[in-house]
């Protein structure tokens, strides 16, 4: 799985980063960097938490073996 992040959504509240920490960071001007992309099935939770807390969901997951 891949952890993706609209940037042009996210407003900064951080809810994600203080549930995935492992995945996720707050840049300079409070949005969301993607520290990590690749998420392992024992990860699964805490980033799908992460996921859960932003406000105007601006976090998503992607099966990379998905096709288009």
């Amino acid at each position: 799985m891949r952890l993706e992040a609209n940037l042009g959504l996210c407003q900064g509240y951080g809810n994600c980063v203080a549930l995935d920490p492992d995945h996720l960071d707050l840049d300079d001007d409070g949005i969301v960097v993607v520290t990590r992309d690749i998420v392992l099935d024992k990860e699964l939770e805490a980033v799908q938490a992460g996921i859960r807390s932003c406000p105007v969901n601006a976090l998503k997951l992607n099966d990379q073996d998905a096709q288009p």
